[in-house]
């Protein structure tokens, strides 16, 4: 088996560019349904992808597998990761805890899943997802699920100052088939969704893809569902030693892409900023000490 904590996928996108045509077909083929495509059968893999066995069984060892079964062996593992729930995180991480402090081992944690985020995050669909984002000619809507609500609303909150036409959807509550009403094609649908993937954020991703919604997907290292419908997908790590998972690394992302799409519409942004100010002035919600 490989000796590395990367995914399957982070494999393969990480070593994309040298791939044949033929592999590079088969690992399209391998992505658009992860890691569910390379459960069955060799042969199902190879006609799925329109590819030959022996190029599954070299793409298989190119990741550093000796055969299809250790291959499937670890698609299984990460499977059963994706779908663990918090008792079952806390106890994987109560057996093999290191030594050490929690704050040192948390904060090692964090810090090896932003390094392992930033190196399979491709900048060039980061830089994509913030220049959709900053297209004032179409609306912005912001979408997250139970937990990973608080970074939907903590970017709404932001992109709300830095440019008009922003909205705010709850997943969980009933209301928010309303919120497809307005919304038009070509308007952009910034999606959270973290393990456990949940059946309102996907049902909600597909109305909007139909409705010719552009998804920019935010999820974890397992990969939402959703990424099938999504025009850009930013994957980041978010495993740590606790029953819940870490959001650091997506907030990271999502903090740089405020950053990001700030600087594309400064002037305006700097207007509107001036402007809220004024009324947060008007409304004395914030004290003076001059």
């Amino acid at each position: 088996m490989p000796s590395t904590d990367l995914t399957i996928a982070e494999r393969i996108q990480s070593g994309f560019d040298t791939l044949t045509r033929a592999e590079r077909q088969l690992a399209h083929a391998i992505l658009e349904n992860y890691p569910a495509s390379g459960l069955g059968p060799l042969s199902a893999l190879a006609r799925d992808a329109g590819v030959s066995g022996p190029t599954v069984l070299r793409m298989v060892q190119k990741l550093g597998f000796a055969g299809y079964p250790d291959f499937q062996a670890e698609l299984r593992e990460e499977l059963r990761a994706k779908v663990k729930n918090p008792i079952a995180k806390y106890d994987n991480w109560a057996e093999g805890a290191p030594s050490g402090h929690i704050l040192n081992r948390f904060t090692e944690a964090v810090i090896d899943n932003i390094r392992h985020s930033l190196a399979q995050i491709e900048p060039g669909a980061f830089d994509a997802a913030c220049a959709l984002i900053a297209d004032t000619d179409h609306k912005v809507h912001i979408v997250g699920g139970r937990i990973s609500h608080t970074l939907a609303e903590y970017l709404f909150l932001h992109m709300q100052v830095i440019r008009p036409g922003v909205t705010h959807i709850r997943s969980n509550s009933t209301s928010w088939p309303h919120d497809l009403l307005d919304a038009r094609e070509g308007d952009i649908f910034i999606v959270f969704d973290m393990r456990r993937y949940e059946n309102n954020t996907l049902k909600l991703a597909e109305m909007a893809a139909a409705r010719g919604g552009r998804v920019i997907l935010v999820t974890d290292q397992w990969r939402s569902p959703i990424h099938t419908l999504s025009e850009i997908c930013l994957s980041s790590r978010i495993v740590v030693p606790s029953a819940w998972d870490s959001l650091a690394t997506p907030l990271l992302l999502v903090e740089t892409m405020i950053s990001a799409v700030q600087a594309l519409l400064w002037d305006d942004t700097r207007h509107r900023m001036e402007t809220l100010e004024e009324m947060f002035d008007q409304t004395k919600m914030f004290r003076k000490f001059t």
